[in-house]
């Protein structure tokens, strides 16, 4: 997926220029309250891991526009089970956006994490949850995790 064929990835107006232009190729995109990429626990507590949490108010809006588009999905409130070669191609999509040395990328960073513990461990398995509002309803486990820590 290619989000722009000339795409400024340098700079934070050419990140959001880059966001806005993926999202308008999303049929029914809002962008979501929080969203974040977790992972099945490697222990035996039930909890999951959340590498990095995009909470409300949050400025890391792309990461989420990059992995809906991926996955299909329109922002809103979903628990979305996330294969490893769904979460390469996010992050393949969104390595670009490192040369915008301005801002961090910490989605990238949680991302790669998620990717390497998915091959060392195959009895993980990840998952995109996205929270279209708060107030909607609570869509699994996962989500019900990724509020606790909003």
């Amino acid at each position: 997926m290619t989000p722009t064929s000339n795409a400024d990835w340098s700079t934070p107006e050419g990140l959001k220029a880059i966001k806005e232009a993926v999202a308008a190729t999303i049929p029914g995109w809002q962008p979501p309250t929080a969203y974040a990429v977790g992972l099945s626990s490697a222990s035996s507590s039930p909890e999951p891991e959340f590498p990095h949490i995009n909470a409300p108010g949050g400025a890391h809006n792309l990461p989420g526009v990059i992995l809906a588009k991926v996955l299909g999905h329109d922002g809103s409130t979903a628990t979305i089970d996330l294969t490893a070669a769904q979460l390469e191609s996010a992050v393949a999509t969104l390595a670009p956006a490192e040369a915008c040395t301005t801002v961090e990328h910490p989605n990238l960073a949680a991302w790669r994490h998620v990717l390497g513990e998915l091959r060392s461990n195959p009895a993980r398995t990840a998952y995109a949850v996205y929270v279209g509002d708060l107030d909607d309803p609570v869509t699994s486990e996962a989500d019900a995790a990724l509020r606790t820590h909003l």
